[in-house]
């Protein structure tokens, strides 16, 4: 009887270790990148995408200065999704943790790391969370001075739109 038992926890233990060898390898959350050496701007893209070392994200360079609603006709959603960069597809709207991720309030506006090289307007933009006490209200970043608020739905906002990850919202 407790031969398979000792069994079993050896392949439950075993399967867990293979599970944590297969993790990617490309991202670093136990680390922060400052400077230049966070960024890289992606020429499989046109130069028009950046990649965010420190996140693995993929970040459009130049967003759109469109403003768009959150939810309804030609939204912000809408907007990522029909987006191509690069001739690329696959852009969604990001989380706020995604879009908070890129706030560094040590910096003048636009409250972005120092050596970016993104080219964003010092505005609030959206992010795909909505506010899980009032679904009216999704979180959105100012660039100005990179606030986290929560303004309504049916406010207009710019989109900036991201690639990779997960991007899954557990408040939608």
């Amino acid at each position: 009887m407790k031969r398979p038992y000792f069994s079993l926890i050896g392949i439950i233990t075993f399967v867990g270790f293979a599970g944590l060898a297969l993790a990617d390898p490309g991202t670093t959350w136990d680390q922060q990148i400052n400077g230049e050496g966070r960024f890289k701007v992606l020429s499989q893209f046109g130069g028009a995408a950046v990649l965010d070392k420190e996140t693995g994200r993929v970040w459009e360079q130049s967003p759109s200065t469109v403003v768009f609603p959150w939810t309804g006709s030609s939204d912000a959603h809408s907007h990522c999704y029909q987006l191509e960069v690069g001739g690329r597809k696959g852009w969604r709207l990001p989380t706020i943790e995604e879009l908070a991720s890129l706030v560094d309030t040590s910096q003048a506006s636009p409250t972005l790391p120092a050596g970016h090289p993104f080219n964003v307007q010092a505005t609030p933009h959206w992010s795909s969370t909505t506010n899980a006490s009032d679904a009216s209200r999704a979180w959105a970043v100012g660039f100005a001075t990179g606030s986290v608020f929560n303004p309504v739905k049916t406010a207009t906002r710019e989109a900036w739109c991201v690639r990779g990850g997960q991007g899954i919202d557990g408040v939608q």
